[in-house]
């Protein structure tokens, strides 16, 4: 046997024998603002509850102990560190990590480890994002607006609706599954939109109708895209609409003339009738005089 048969062979049984405590790698190239869940492949509700902890650039950024006695993310897992920004949800049934609204920054490798079980690294890069980070939308109240999704929706896309107006919780507003669409099954959202809210089921575009002041807030569209069984992506697209008072209707500049034009003659007309009436006032005869004839003086007739 000649060495290099022998050194083949030497490096399959040590794969063989040490193969399974490699790490899992996997690479995965997403857009500023998705939403990319990457999962852990453990069974519903944690394979009777499993240590759990996932790592970012050597970082411990969440984790759930056996039993649930412990599950931090983020702050609760690192104080002071604020990278994510309340952006990671943390899966309680399955240990799967969401990043909601990636940023370049969270660009890296993320290291999941589960007790007894094979370790896996994602390596996650971000791109920029061309189509801009927010719309901002202004209309009048009582106009329709329509929120477009971030890209056209496939017939094997879930399509998410949300709404936040930085005051309440988010409330759900409407989904849009593989055969059916739901509009405001929350409660809140009953109280807000009920009535006013058109979904089309094809293009996953949203209708406000006859908004109001209140409607103001940030709506969100996550639409569900793609996935291969280690990872999930989903697209967001971000919408901040202000919703205005109606404005006081405005004259045009005829109907101001015409006011001007009116005033003018009635000032015009009052004027005429006042110089009309003082000079009948002064043409009028003055009343004769009456004299008392006690008043005149006796003239003396007797002869001189």
């Amino acid at each position: 046997m000649t060495i290099h048969v022998f050194n083949l062979l030497l490096w399959i049984l040590i794969f063989l024998v040490c193969g399974s405590t490699y790490p899992d790698i996997v690479s995965i190239s997403v857009t500023e603002g998705d939403s990319v869940t990457l999962h852990t492949g453990v069974q519903t509700n944690l394979d009777k509850y499993k240590d759990i902890i996932w790592y970012f650039n050597g970082i411990r950024i969440a984790q759930i102990i056996a039993d649930l006695r412990f599950i931090c993310t983020d702050v609760q897992c690192n104080e002071g560190t604020e990278r994510f920004n309340d952006k990671l949800k943390l899966d309680i049934r399955t240990g799967s990590l969401t990043i909601r609204d990636i940023r370049k920054t969270h660009s890296g490798e993320y290291h999941l480890v589960v007790k007894s079980s094979r370790e896996k690294i994602f390596n996650v890069t971000v791109h920029d994002d061309p189509a801009g980070d927010q719309d901002e939308l202004k209309e009048h109240e009582g106009e329709s607006v329509t929120f477009n999704p971030a890209v056209i929706r496939e017939p094997n896309h879930v399509l998410t609706w949300y709404f936040d107006d930085m005051i309440s919780a988010m409330i759900l507003m409407a989904e849009i599954t593989v055969n059916q669409s739901q509009i405001c099954t929350d409660v809140q959202c009953k109280e807000r939109f009920t009535d006013r809210l058109k979904l089309h089921h094809e293009t996953g575009s949203l209708t406000v109708t006859k908004t109001r002041i209140t409607d103001s807030g940030n709506y969100t569209s996550e639409i569900f895209i793609s996935s291969d069984g280690r990872f999930s992506i989903s697209k967001e697209k971000r919408f901040s609409l202000n919703i205005i008072s109606l404005p006081q209707p405005r004259l045009s500049g005829g109907a101001v003339a015409g006011i001007v034009v009116s005033v003018l003659l009635v000032v015009a007309l009052v004027v005429f009738v006042a110089v009309i009436y003082r000079r009948r006032l002064l043409r009028r005869p003055a009343p004769p005089s009456t004299i008392r004839t006690d008043d005149i003086p006796m003239s003396d007739t007797r002869a001189s």
